[in-house]
């Protein structure tokens, strides 16, 4: 039933991809045709488009994702055992809160099955309607954001691509245990915005401190279970974007690494992608962005929170007011530090006793400095 909402692809792209030898990605997806339907049964991830832009008043054309299916598809795949389904669109509703409702029960609907969505196209308000998908699944949700603005609002605004995080903090049900911010720009934000991400125990790394040092950003994708990227957090040299220029962000390999991250780790169950342009450069960048998270999703380690400690090795770290335990994997020689207790009678927050973290941090806490990390994630318990 949640499944109607989705319509065919454009035959455009049959034809393309006919045109291609069996080698190329578009030959091993399933499609959603005037003909048939995939059996959602066997496949592990789904491509959903949204057609909609109306929460972003620069997006001045209707959004087109045939140009990103052409590039996605005439790549070639890795080694890859996942099998993969392009469902389709959503297309506009009569309100955008009908469009919101649509995809909130398609995207639940194929949690539920265990299937990863990839859903692309439209403004980042969308990432409000993807939150909610998780309202049924009771859990906890861990936000992270690609994005050079925290996209704070004032509570009265009505939600649009600028104000979507104000709308997840305070409306009900409030599933949201932390949002992390990858790659703000500081002169894009205000200085109110930045108190109010220290003051509710949220984390946010600047561009500089990504870009400086990449490996930052994988215990937190480690962690995530919903990644939402803003495509003008990537510079417009490299993604073609001149609509709405960007002089500063990401580059095309940072951006594809970030990615990879999100889908190696055991944890993220969904991805969106938001705020394009239609240009081919764009398109074929977005392509590759998508190319890599699901390379990534091929080589999960299904580690923690599916794995046993027993394959860690343990440290015990003493400091002058804390005893921290760390965890590292015999399998990827990746990084926990254990959070010793969770308060309250909700068992949904029971569940995280082991944060991801790096090595670095390890060697940090060996030196008396305690991760900052871990200190919020503590301070979340006691509110």
């Amino acid at each position: 039933m949640e499944l109607d909402f989705l319509t065919p692809i454009n035959p455009e792209i049959i034809q393309f991809i006919s045109k291609l030898n069996t080698q190329h990605l578009g030959s091993k997806v399933s499609f959603h045709t005037d003909k048939e339907f995939p059996n959602i049964d066997k496949i592990k991830i789904a491509i959903v488009g949204v057609i909609e832009s109306r929460g972003d008043s620069k997006q001045y054309d209707e959004v087109n994702l045939d140009h990103i299916r052409k590039e996605l598809y005439g790549l070639y795949p890795g080694n890859w055992q996942t099998s993969i389904a392009d469902l389709g669109d959503i297309l506009p509703g009569n309100s955008i809160e009908d469009t919101f409702y649509a995809l909130q029960k398609v995207v639940a609907k194929l949690m539920k099955n265990k299937i990863i969505p990839i859903v692309i196209g439209g403004s980042q308000d969308l990432t409000y309607p993807l939150y909610r998908a998780y309202d049924n699944l009771e859990q906890m949700v861990n936000l992270v954001s690609i994005d050079n603005k925290f996209d704070f609002g004032k509570q009265e605004e009505k939600i649009s691509s600028n104000s979507y995080l104000s709308k997840i903090i305070l409306n009900e049900p409030n599933n949201l245990f932390n949002y992390t911010n990858i790659g703000y720009q500081t002169y894009l934000n205000s200085q109110e915005e930045i108190d109010l991400i220290e003051k509710l125990f949220f984390d946010s790394y600047r561009l500089g401190e990504i870009s400086n040092s990449i490996e930052l950003a994988e215990p937190v994708f480690r962690d995530a279970d919903f990644v939402s990227i803003d495509l003008n957090s990537i510079k417009s040299a490299d993604s073609g974007n001149f609509s709405n220029f960007t002089p500063n962000g990401f580059d095309g390999k940072e951006i594809c690494t970030l990615a990879r991250y999100a889908g190696i780790s055991d944890k993220v169950s969904l991805i969106g992608l938001f705020n394009q342009y239609n240009t081919k450069q764009e398109s074929a960048l977005i392509a590759q962005i998508i190319w890599y998270f699901i390379e990534g999703i091929n080589y999960r380690s299904n580690e923690y929170p599916f794995g046993s400690k027993e394959s860690y090795s343990k440290y015990i770290v003493p400091l002058e007011t804390e005893e921290l335990l760390f965890y590292k994997s015999d399998k990827t020689d990746r990084w926990w530090i254990e959070i010793p207790f969770f308060l309250g009678e909700n068992n949904k927050l029971k569940k995280n006793t082991l944060l991801p973290c790096s090595y670095d941090e390890y060697l940090g806490a060996c030196n008396n400095e305690l991760p900052e990390r871990w200190w919020k994630a503590q301070r979340k318990n006691l509110i």
